[in-house]
């Protein structure tokens, strides 16, 4: 199954890079409850272009018990993308538990072995992009459908803001 280039793509792409000396563009957070439902929406605002994306669509938990060999290998390729220290925040405590020792626990991730079990990659598959720009008071609505070839075509419709 084929995928036509998805139009909001370069819009998203733009704003990322307007925004990329703001530490806090590059994040998006997921919660726990996709374990049950497995739709999300993102909901991600540039604030230096004012720009915002609401992205729906089914997401893919991704973790070292997946059967696909393809999706381990962008699993492992996600985790060696990130910093050392950001492989250390999947071998802490729980977060948000009580903690039970004064002391911080000291722990150490060998930077060439792979991912650590508590490690998953979640991906996103878009099924429909609200984009909003605040500066022009512009607002597209892009929707995904599938052809009759299987291939996910996109359509665009100008919208109220």
């Amino acid at each position: 199954m084929g995928t036509v280039t998805a139009p909001w793509k370069q819009l998203l792409l733009n704003a990322l890079e307007s925004n990329s000396h703001l530490k806090h563009s590059s994040y998006v957070q997921l919660v726990e409850e996709l374990k049950h439902c497995p739709f999300a929406e993102i909901c991600w605002y540039f604030t230096d272009s004012w720009e915002q994306f609401r992205i729906n669509g089914r997401i893919d938990i991704i973790d070292g018990s997946n059967p696909d060999s393809e999706k381990l290998q962008i699993r492992e390729k996600s985790w060696f993308a990130s910093s050392p220290r950001s492989r250390l925040q999947y071998l802490g405590p729980y977060p948000g538990l009580p903690q039970l020792s004064e002391e911080p626990q000291e722990t150490s991730v060998d930077p060439s072995a792979g991912p650590v079990s508590e490690f998953c990659l979640l991906v996103l598959d878009p099924e429909q992009v609200d984009y909003l720009n605040l500066k022009t008071n512009q607002r597209l609505m892009f929707t995904s459908t599938q052809s009759q070839i299987g291939e996910k075509c996109w359509t665009s419709e100008r919208i109220n803001p």
